[in-house]
């Protein structure tokens, strides 16, 4: 908490969250008293977790799948709260990685905005840790032309360089800010 306080105090106002939970514990208090705060889900999303998510995201970037927009669309009807919302495509299509593949996106965006009245404002991507990322980058925008989106989500503290070079509209460096996320540790 010390660090999200000093990233405050030096002005810093977006912010990424990996799991709502954990987002909760960091903001559902101070969420009131920094009134131009944007919130970002960057991690997995689960259905049961949907009407939180609404209800603390500004931004939720990773929706992949039509039960995902099924419940964000009943949560969003109901509670009023708009937050913006982007695709996630596995453009590795990494099997242990959440997305849509690259060539499934086109249907479900249309989906998102047809079936379920949904505002899909851009896609966002992870590309392969073993991979150069500038060609995951450039599939990602191509695509993003392609569909009419605006934003794009692309780059880390590692990469974001070239993200930006490939039309990166939004990039995730919390690593360079606050240091490696704790992990548990897992048995071998």
């Amino acid at each position: 908490m010390q660090a999200l306080s000093e990233a405050l105090a030096a002005g810093q106002r977006v912010f990424g969250e990996n799991r709502v939970q954990e987002a909760w514990q960091h903001w559902g208090d101070l969420r009131a008293d920094v009134p131009d705060l944007e919130l970002r889900l960057i991690g997995p999303l689960q259905t049961n977790k949907a009407a939180e998510a609404v209800a603390l995201f500004d931004v939720i970037e990773t929706l992949d799948r039509e039960k995902m927009a099924a419940a964000l669309a009943r949560e969003i009807d109901r509670q009023g709260r708009h937050p913006r919302l982007l695709v996630q495509v596995n453009t590795g299509a990494e099997p242990q990685k959440a997305g849509i593949l690259p060539d499934e996106a086109e249907a479900l965006v249309e989906r998102m905005r047809e079936t379920h009245g949904l505002r899909v404002e851009g896609l966002m991507a992870i590309p392969p840790v073993d991979e150069d990322p500038g060609p995951h980058f450039d599939r990602l925008a191509s695509l993003a032309r392609q569909l009419g989106l605006s934003v794009l989500s692309m780059g880390m503290s590692g990469d974001f360089e070239a993200a930006i070079a490939a039309g990166s509209t939004h990039v995730r460096v919390g690593s360079a800010l606050f240091g490696e996320r704790n992990r548990p540790h897992m048995p071998s």
